[in-house]
């Protein structure tokens, strides 16, 4: 990612659905204004999900999706199928592409369904509306198109642009004041990027500067040190896999939380994997353990989810457990786990986050994040969520349940 591109975590998602041939690629080909996707008559040409981050007036930085064509009758149809209603889990808003000479198929009912159950705002666009003896009059989700003709183009992105939702959300900002001091604890150990910091880092530094508030940051080594410079900080934010070390060096009258769990607030699920981890203390021997994280990258051999984690759980608890691991857009089922830990999923947007959390839930699953899990382990769980006001109070609700 460059230094001036926003992360596509924080992009509006814009997924375009449909039946096969409705047109659907050229349809984002004419929003996009560019050749981002395959345009054919041959049925099925679009075999993935094709992601495209840009610019699109009026709503700013976005990141569209043409879907497999729905449907079809080909060999690869159930796949196509799967492929596309996959895109759901990230989709923030659905454009569902309807032949307007045929109207409404059963296939866009069932769509329409779905996007209702996960409340994803969408809207019907009636392609090939030139074909048409009379165009009908569109209303606040129905809208009357041309992808060849270039006709209501303009008028479908101001739709959508309504649709889009501002992010006014803080990861840290809302907490601090100016000049306020937060310091942040970054080990530069061989999973380190050389020469950058990660999203989360940066996500969060730009936030605290935002706020008016001076982001200070140091590596674990150098922590002691530096808070002997500076003097007491409003707040100390640090990698999860440092908490136990960060935690016996700030003073207990300075705030403490780590970089996930500031995500996971940031994304809304916060309370949900502060029940979750609750677990930990109940597993038993034989256990699975799915450890998920959003995206991927290159093993090391101190790697936080597949090496430190599970040695953490493992002395945690004193009990043999398997374990289980996922990587980027995939995400297994885990109705046969005991414990899902999912990183702080900083790759992922809001409502891809918001679908994982809500289908290990639907299974009956707990889940929490690797900041939350690892604070727990560490003893200092309340701690880390006194910055966030009443949320420590769910501790209470863990032990009277």
């Amino acid at each position: 990612m460059g230094l001036n591109e926003v992360a596509s975590a924080e992009r509006v998602h814009i997924t375009f659905f449909g039946m096969t041939n409705v047109g659907k690629s050229s349809l984002v080909n004419a929003v996009t204004g560019q050749d981002l996707c395959v345009v054919s008559e041959v049925e099925g040409t679009t075999t993935d999900p094709v992601k495209k981050a840009m610019e699109l007036l009026p709503l700013g930085p976005v990141v569209v999706v043409d879907t497999p064509g729905l449907y079809d009758s080909t060999s690869l149809g159930k796949l196509r199928m799967e492929k596309a209603i996959g895109a759901l889990d990230y989709t923030d808003i659905a454009i569902l592409v309807v032949d307007a000479v045929k109207g409404l198929q059963n296939g866009d009912r069932e769509l329409i369904s779905q996007f209702e159950a996960k409340k994803i705002p969408y809207i019907v666009t009636h392609n090939k509306a030139d074909l048409l003896d009379s165009v009908p009059q569109g209303n606040d989700n129905n809208i009357y198109v041309s992808a060849t003709k270039k006709i209501g183009i303009e008028q479908l992105k101001e739709l959508i642009g309504k649709f889009a939702k501002p992010n006014d959300k803080k990861i840290v900002g809302d907490i601090l004041n100016g000049g306020d001091i937060a310091v942040l604890v970054v080990p530069i150990d061989s999973a380190a990027p050389k020469g950058r910091l990660i999203m989360p880092q940066q996500q969060t530094i730009r936030d605290i500067l935002d706020s008016g508030a001076v982001a200070v940051v140091a590596r674990p080594e150098e922590l002691a040190d530096t808070l002997d410079r500076i003097g007491k900080p409003k707040i100390v934010i640090t990698d999860s896999q440092a908490f136990g070390v960060v935690s016996k060096i700030v003073p207990s009258d300075v705030m403490l939380t780590s970089f996930s769990i500031l995500f996971a607030r940031y994304k809304g699920n916060l309370p949900t994997l502060v029940k979750g981890a609750a677990v930990i203390d109940d597993l038993r021997d034989g256990d699975k353990i799915l450890i998920a994280e959003g995206c991927t990258h290159h093993r090391q051999c101190e790697d936080i989810g597949t090496v430190k984690i599970p040695k953490w759980l493992n002395a945690h608890t004193g009990k043999k457990l398997v374990f289980e691991y996922s990587s980027g857009t995939q995400f297994p089922d885990p109705s046969d786990c005991r414990l899902v830990i999912h990183c702080g999923g900083c790759m992922l947007n809001e409502q891809e986050m918001r679908s994982r959390v809500a289908r290990a839930v639907q299974c009956g699953v707990p889940i929490t994040n690797y900041g939350v899990a690892i604070a727990h382990m560490h003893g200092i769980l309340r701690r880390s969520l006194s910055p966030f006001g009443d949320i420590a109070a769910i501790l209470d609700e863990r032990k009277k349940a």
